[in-house]
């Protein structure tokens, strides 16, 4: 009688590869990002802490610390300086138990892409230009974790599931409320499902707002203002009303080299903003032709949002959140140019079919500009040249 075990189903075992994959991209990429960290320490004398509580890190911990004393502060939401406080109760220093915070929430977020949209996607967002900000205490990557699985979970009908994600994701960004907004979108638009339902999910989703308005209210007890995110936005940041038009001309004045004689990245970092404007408005565009309506209406309200304030102002940075341009790009490497764009419609992974070498060439090179935008964006954050 033989002892041997039946061999796992292939799915398995494909399976089970693609996430060893994806496990090696995060370990690679987090990997790099410590290298250019230990580098800048060698060769710039900064200290651990300067680098790891630097920028919106010092926002944050001053929020866990002192609560909401500085007006500026209020303009961060108070789920990471909760975790951090929790953090500093256990006498562990803030900075290192960010990094620990983002790396496991950036490992979770890539498991959500390669569910949504298979091990390139997910591979790809881990080695973004911008994804420094998912290595230290930063909101991107506890955000994108919740906003990831809150997607995932809905794309297979479990809306309970989905709107606590998106209550989580809430408590973090105000981009919460544009999570809420795709999400209910996504529910409306379910044909496998009654109206009723649809409406319910989506009216669930929904109930996740509850915990944006508690911080608006929360803000409204310290200050009078039901306005005071917002007040705080435009005061910091520069962050207010502005025509679109205008936030253009406004951004290419600061993208322009002489307005920062001492600081030429900053010029190339506000020169990038409009480059991350575009990719959103094309993502918006290809999302629309292909009637993904809920993944359009996700990143098209936040091109929009950048668009009317006073300037493209952490767009970089947001192009983290636009899991859609992920698995755009991984569909392109797993299945070449699509021969009719009229013909994919459909909100997870999509057969493209066509030229599949040409496309992953372009996947290639879009990766190693990836890559190399990465290690540029890490030398910046670490040095304290500029952060986005």
């Amino acid at each position: 009688m033989s002892s041997r075990r039946p061999a796992p189903p292939q799915h398995a075992t494909a399976a089970s590869l693609e996430a060893w994959w994806v496990a090696r991209a995060w370990l690679l990429s987090r990997g790099l990002l410590l290298l250019v960290a230990l580098l800048v320490m060698l060769t710039q004398r900064r200290s651990g802490h300067d680098l790891l509580s630097a920028w919106d890190v010092a926002h944050f911990e001053a929020i866990a610390t002192k609560g909401y004393a500085d007006p500026l502060d209020q303009a961060f939401f108070p789920g990471l300086p909760l975790l951090l406080r929790l953090a500093d109760a256990f006498a562990i220093p803030m900075g290192l138990a960010g990094v620990g915070i983002s790396a496991v929430c950036s490992a979770l977020a890539a498991w959500a892409l390669l569910r949504l949209g298979g091990p390139v996607a997910a591979g790809l967002w881990l080695f973004a230009p911008t994804t420094v900000f998912t290595s230290i205490a930063y909101t991107e990557a506890p955000f994108c974790a919740a906003a990831f699985w809150a997607w995932e979970r809905g794309t297979r009908g479990r809306w309970g599931q989905a709107a606590l994600l998106v209550g989580v994701a809430c408590g973090f960004r105000i981009s919460g409320l544009f999570l809420i907004g795709g999400l209910g979108l996504l529910a409306l638009t379910q044909a496998s499902r009654s109206w009723l339902r649809r409406l319910g999910d989506a009216a669930l989703v929904a109930c996740a707002g509850i915990v944006l308005f508690g911080y608006v209210a929360y803000l409204h007890h310290l200050t009078g203002s039901w306005s005071a995110w917002f007040e705080a936005q435009q005061s910091g940041w520069n962050r207010g009303f502005t025509n679109p038009v205008d936030a253009l001309q406004n951004t290419m004045d600061a993208a322009r080299p002489s307005r920062w004689p001492d600081r030429p990245s900053v010029a190339a970092v506000f020169g990038l903003e409009v480059v991350s404007m575009l990719v959103g408005v094309l993502t918006t565009v290809v999302l629309l032709v292909r009637r993904s309506w809920a993944q359009a209406g996700w990143v098209g309200v936040q091109v929009f949002a950048f668009a009317t304030s006073y300037w493209f102002m952490s767009v970089n940075r947001a192009v983290l959140l636009w899991f859609p341009l992920w698995l755009l790009v991984g569909s392109l490497a797993a299945h070449g140019w699509p021969r009719s764009w009229s013909s994919v419609h459909h909100e997870g992974r999509v057969p493209f079919g066509g030229s599949v070498m040409l496309a992953r060439i372009g996947v290639v090179l879009f990766g190693l500009v990836s890559l190399m935008g990465m290690v540029w964006w890490a030398w910046l954050y670490f040095t304290g040249a500029w952060a986005s």
